[in-house]
This record gives structure tokens, C-alpha cells and sequence, in this order.
């Protein structure tokens, strides 16, 4: 059977098993006591055991089938959950991502190593104080012990099965199945533990116990399980009446009625052909397969390739198009049927737009949820403590925004701990907890979505880092009081800089901030860093919902058109020249309570040789006012066309560095428009 077609379904259900394994091995060291957690990180252990296993992957099938085995210690509290077991475990973890990542690479698991793992899996094992392999069925409740005593009184034999299944059997759900149909076309099952559902779940380690009520003899039972192939061995023992024990006396009518009839139930089977008893039992008892059982329900969601809603995605984007140059077509019309449809044609389109860009929207909880472990494994290298929180994971942004933010954070997150935290023993001195908090936030804001990383440790040394940045020649020796804040806080951006005394594998390497700051302005988003001395620094990125298509304002300089996106307009001016003053040589405006530099992209963008077809000046600009971070501009154009909706197109790998300039778009009249980027023109 070809398998590869699965590949895609087993690496993506893989990826979610891990996630859910390392956030639920997190909550597990949180608290050791709690047996929930335990059974859901096993339950991901021994689905992944079977799809690896399915697939061929025999690595991941045994190492899954070893932390089986330690999970299932730990959930039967023959194993305390210590620093120890939870480090192999995590360990367990990383060994099966990286094999996942090579079968994502190669197809292959890889040569992976995992043998010292499973020894000192097996080695927590053999520590462990061995006691009975399963419970004892010496008590019964009432309705149980009404039953077999009504049993016993009426000839029949009640026994205790106890079977243990080979070491190397990896189904062991469908063997203990064939045990249990088995059983049930001799009699009756009263008890198993673990219950039945369990067994069909795989929720056991080898062994289980079952109890019997059946006219077959002993050796009998014992030969029709021993017939079953991957069992090892099968103990077989006799309940007699002076054996029950009653846990709570409840002897009243009704339950005795309920015996009665649970035996006459069992009667009526041992009269019935073998396959129809246990056709009918198993329902009755639970014990049918799941596809008899189970009515399966319409599944809610789907998996869908990216690169199918890309495609979507770009024929949605010449659809935009389209629909701007036929209402242009329709207007100029003027005929009414025309602009009828066209209008209908719009809303519906609009619709479809909102509900692609719905579809590519993914929850930032995607990307968040890889940073617990990564903070708890870096914290314990730094000799730090630490509680992460994160809130507003249910917030979204595009999928192409999704999977470029991961690698800004993981600096953000790994600055904060290293730079920004302190050691448990210096926050104790400074009057704080020793245990540092680190949040992480997102949420919307207007057609923003804003992500912060924020800590509570030693704050920014503003004189440090300006001492530094007078050092490296990137500011000049002013008064300490002569740079702002952003100003001296923006210097940590800067390529090469760091203020860490020594070099470390974590950080002291020049490299980090100013790679967040390009890779969140190439995604059309911004930066800013807040801190206060001795309360800890906050990070603020804001990034755009989606960059496929945005709204724009038009503007026309020296004859061609221009697009700025609105989400970094503030708003449009028109201004009289006297109302432009020069500040140290800078053209600047008013605005608000300071003033706005004046830039003129005829200038900056190299229009001075077309300077004969610019439109003659006047008494006033016109101007667009931009914003990045707190810092506002005002840009000088010619002339304002309108509000549209653009399809942002790149330029290519070979035009991807033009100054100011983030990309095209094709306009309704089939003209290309070019895209600026406001970012690029506020220092």
C-alpha cells in the first residue's frame, strides 16, 4: 500500500500532537498531581505512536511506545513526576520534532540517536517500587455482588482473568478487543479494568483484568484466550460466594431485581448462537467496534493546502482589478443597466473578498504557543525564573503575515530574558518578586493588529546606551538631555549594536533587534520600545491585518500616480505657503503640539528631471500627513485622486530596494501605480 499520499495529513496531525504535547508537559510541571493532564499527553503519545508506526516510521513508533510506558507510571502514581522524568520527557520531545523535521525535509526520519533517551526512560522505570501489575477485584459493589452471588446460586462460574499481552505487541487496543469478544461469547463480562472503553482506547500498558460469569470450565476460558495470538499469558482464578466482599451495603429490591435480570439477560445468550450473542453483547456491554458504535458526524472544518489560497488569493486580486475598471467603464457610460450590474457586482465580489480574506486569516495562538517551552528551557539556562503569560491568542492576521512574525518574537522574547530580567537573587534585593513575569499581548486595533512583549525587570539604561551609541559614532556628543527617549531607545535597532558586556550563545553579538525591526518593516509594520528604570521595557510591533490587498489614498506627483496605504495616513492638508516654517534648515508645519517635517517627494523620489511637466506652484501645498510610531511627516504631492481598494504586486528580486517604495498595483484604467512606503521617509 502507498503511504506517501498520507504524508502531508501524518507531518500536519504530527505537528499538533507535539504542540499539544510540549504546552500539556508545561502544565504538567505546574502540577504533578493532576492525572487529567497525564491522561491527554498520553493519549498525544500513543496517537502518534500509531500513525508513526502506520506510516513506517519505526524511530518515533518506539520511542512514543517508551514514553507509553513511563506516562503510564506516572498515571497509575507508581511514578512521581519530578524534575528528572520531566526533563527526559521534553527531551523525548525535541528528538521527535527534529524527526519530524527530517521527514518534512528528506521523506526520512534520519539517523537520530535516541538510544541514551529511552535508557534513561527505562532507567524511571526500573526505579520505580514495583508493586501488582493491576487492582485486585477484592471489592465489589453492591449491584455487582448481588449479581455474582445470583450467579453462583444459579451454577454458574464467576472467574478473575487477569491478561497480560506481549511486550512487543503495538496494537494492543484490537488484541484486547478479540479478548473481550472472546470472553463475552463464553458469558458475561461483570467488570474490567481498566472498563472497556478504556481498552478500545488503548489505555492500558499490557496487562488488564476482566471478570466472568460463564458455564464454560476454567481450563476452557484460559484455552480460548491463550488461542489469541500477542497474548502472553493468562491467569485464570475462581470467585466463590465467601469471597464477595461488599464495599457499601445497599441490599434493596431494586438492586436485587437489576441481578435478576442481568442474569437472565446472561442466560438468554448462552441459549443464542455464538454470533448472535456476541453480536447483540457487544452493543449491550460497550464493547462493539467504534465504527458500530460511533456515528461519525460531518466534520466542521478541513485542512486546505496555502498554496491553494494563494491561488484564491490572486485571482481574487485580478478580480479586484477588474471591478475597478468597469465601474470606471460604467461611469463614463452613463448607461443605467450597466451601472446596475456593475454596482451589484461589487457588493457581491466585496463579499467574496472579505470571506478569502476571512479564510486567510490564523490565530497568532499558532505562533504563541511554541514560546512556553522555549522560555521555560532558556530560563533554566540563565539561572532566571520566570512566568510567561500570554493573552489574545485568539487574535488573527494573515497567514503570510503569520509566517514571518514567529522569528522577530522569539528575539523579542529571548531579549527580554536575558537583557531585561533580572536574577531571582537581584529582583529579591530590588524589593520584587524572584520571579519575573514576561507578557506577551495581542490585539486589534483598527486595521492594525498589535502584538507587545513586556517584562518587569531592570528597565533600559538610557545613559548606557547612549554612551555607546557616542562610542560606535552613531550619535554626536550633545547634552545627555538633547535626545528623546525614542531617539536614544531607537539605537538598539541598529545594526551592530549591543550593550551586552560579554558575548554569550544568547546574545552580545550585534545581531537581533535590527533584524526585528527590518523583518516587521518589510511586512509594512512598525516598532517602538517603551521602558522606565526599574519596572522593565515594553515592545510594541504593529502590523497590518493583511498585505495582499489594502486600502490607498492616490495622490499624483509630477504626473504619475502614487498609492500611500491609509493605514499609515493621518489625515490630508491643504496649507499656505507662509505656513511652512524652516527649523534648523527643515521645512516644517504645525501639527497638534509640535511641529511635522515637510517632504517633497518630487524630491526624494528623483522627480527633479520632470520638474517641466509638474503642474505650476501655487500659494498652497497639498499634503498628505503620515505617521510611523509617534513621528509624523507631511508629504508634499501635486494633486489627490481618491480612497481605493489596491492589489499590492511586488517588484521582483531585482527591483526589491528602491528607496521608498514597497511595491505595485494595477489600476482600473490599466495603469501600474507604484506603492509607497511611508516608513522609508521618517527617520
Amino acid at each position: 500500500m502507498d503511504l506517501s499520499q498520507y504524508l502531508d495529513m501524518f507531518i500536519e496531525e504530527s505537528r499538533d500532537h507535539l504542540q499539544a504535547l510540549n504546552e500539556k508537559l508545561l502544565e504538567l510541571e505546574q502540577s504533578p498531581k493532576n492525572v487529567n493532564i497525564i491522561n491527554v499527553i498520553f493519549r498525544s503519545a500513543h496517537t502518534l505512536k500509531g500513525m508513526s508506526a502506520t506510516m513506517g516510521f519505526e524511530q518515533m513508533a518506539n520511542l512514543t511506545h517508551e514514553m507509553e510506558n513511563t506516562l503510564e507510571l506516572m498515571r497509575s502514581s507508581r511514578l512521581r513526576v519530578t524534575s528528572e522524568a520531566m526533563d527526559i520527557l521534553f527531551c523525548c520531545v525535541d528528538l521527535l520534532e527534529t524527526m519530524l523535521g527530517s521527514i518534512v525535509s528528506s521523506g526520512a526520519e534520519g539517523l537520530i540517536d535516541t538510544r541514551e533517551t529511552i535508557v534513561s526512560l527505562q532507567r524511571l522505570s526500573d526505579d520505580t517500587p514495583k508493586s501488582e501489575e493491576s487492582k485486585q477485584f477484592g471489592e465489589f459493589n453492591s449491584f455487582e455482588t448481588t449479581v455474582l452471588a445470583q450467579a453462583l446460586d444459579s451454577g454458574y462460574h464467576v472467574f478473575s482473568i487477569g491478561v497480560a499481552l506481549e511486550k512487543d505487541c503495538v496494537l494492543r487496543a484490537p488484541r484486547a478487543y478479540m479478548v473481550v469478544s472472546a470472553c463475552e461469547e463464553l458469558g458475561e463480562i461483570i467488570r474490567a479494568i481498566p472498563s472497556v472503553e478504556e481498552l478500545e482506547q488503548e489505555k492500558f500498558e499490557r496487562s488488564f483484568e476482566l471478570v466472568l460469569i460463564t458455564l464454560s470450565t476454567l481450563e476452557a476460558v484460559k484455552s480460548t484466550i491463550l488461542n489469541i495470538s500477542e497474548v502472553e499469558s493468562v491467569v485464570v482464578g475462581a470467585i466463590r460466594a465467601e469471597n464477595l466482599y461488599v464495599a457499601s451495603v445497599e441490599s434493596d429490591e431494586s438492586v436485587r431485581r437489576m441481578a435478576e435480570a442481568q442474569i437472565a439477560a446472561t442466560a438468554q445468550m448462552e441459549a443464542q448462537t455464538p454470533d448472535t450473542a456476541t453480536s447483540e453483547q457487544g452493543v449491550r456491554s460497550g464493547s462493539a467496534p467504534k465504527s458500530a458504535e460511533v456515528r461519525k458526524l460531518a466534520g466542521k472544518t478541513i485542512r486546505v493546502d496555502i498554496d491553494r489560497l494563494d491561488g484564491m488569493m490572486n485571482l481574487l486580486s485580478e478580480l479586484v482589478i477588474d471591478r475597478t475598471r468597469l465601474e470606471q467603464i460604467a461611469r463614463r457610460s452613463g448607461e443605467s443597466d450597466l451601472i446596475e450590474t456593475v454596482e451589484h457586482m461589487s457588493r457581491v465580489s466585496g463579499d467574496l473578498q472579505d470571506i478569502v480574506m476571512t479564510i486567510r486569516m490564523v490565530p497568532v495562538e499558532t505562533v504563541f504557543n511554541r514560546f512556553p517551552r522555549m522560555v521555560r528551557d532558556l530560563a533554566r539556562d540563565l539561572g532566571k525564573q520566570v512566568n510567561l503569560v500570554i493573552t489574545g491568542g485568539e487574535t488573527e492576521l494573515d497567514r503570510t503575515v503569520i509566517d514571518e512574525i514567529g522569528d522577530p518574537l522569539v528575539h523579542l522574547l529571548r531579549n527580554a530574558l536575558d537583557h531585561g530580567l533580572e536574577r531571582p537573587n537581584e529582583r529579591k534585593n530590588a524589593g520584587k518578586n524572584e520571579v519575573g513575569q514576561i507578557q506577551l499581548r495581542a490585539y486589534h486595533s483598527g486595521n492594525h493588529v498589535f502584538i507587545e512583549v513586556i517584562e518587569d525587570g531592570r528597565g533600559i539604561d538610557r545613559d548606557k546606551v547612549r554612551n555607546r551609541g557616542i562610542e560606535g559614532g552613531i550619535l554626536s556628543s550633545l547634552e545627555p538631555g538633547a535626545w528623546s527617549n525614542e531617539q536614544v531607545f531607537g539605537l538598539l535597532f541598529h545594526s551592530g549594536f549591543s550593550t551586552a558586556d560579554k558575548v554569550s550563545d544568547i546574545s552580545g553579538r550585534g545581531v537581533g533587534l535590527d533584524v526585528v525591526k527590518s523583518k516587521i518593516e518589510s511586512l509594512g509594520g512598525t516598532i517602538a520600545i517603551e521602558s522606565t528604570p526599574g519596572h522593565g521595557t515594553r515592545f510594541i510591533v504593529r502590523l497590518p491585518l493583511t498585505l495582499s490587498i489594502i486600502d490607498a489614498m492616490l495622490v499624483v506627483v509630477s504626473g504619475d500616480t502614487l498609492a500611500i496605504p491609509l493605514s499609515s495616513i493621518v489625515e490630508t492638508a491643504l496649507v499656505q505657503n507662509d505656513a511652512i516654517k524652516f527649523v534648523h534648515k527643515q521645512p516644517t508645519i504645525p501639527f497638534r503640539d509640535g511641529l511635522a517635517p515637510v517632504i517633497s517627494l518630487r524630491n526624494v523620489l528623483g522627480y527633479d528631471a520632470k520638474i517641466a511637466d509638474a503642474p505650476q506652484s501655487t500659494d498652497e501645498k497639498k499634503l498628505v500627513l503620515v505617521r510611523k510610531g509617534e513621528k509624523v511627516a507631511a508629504l508634499i504631492v501635486d494633486d489627490f485622486i481618491g480612497q481605493q481598494e489596491i492589489v499590492l504586486k511586488p517588484l521582483g528580486q531585482y527591483l526589491n530596494s528602491i528607496f521608498a517604495i514597497s511595491g505595485a498595483t494595477i489600476l482600473g484604467d490599466g495603469q501600474v501605480a507604484l506603492i509607497l512606503d511611508p516608513n522609508a521617509l521618517i527617520y
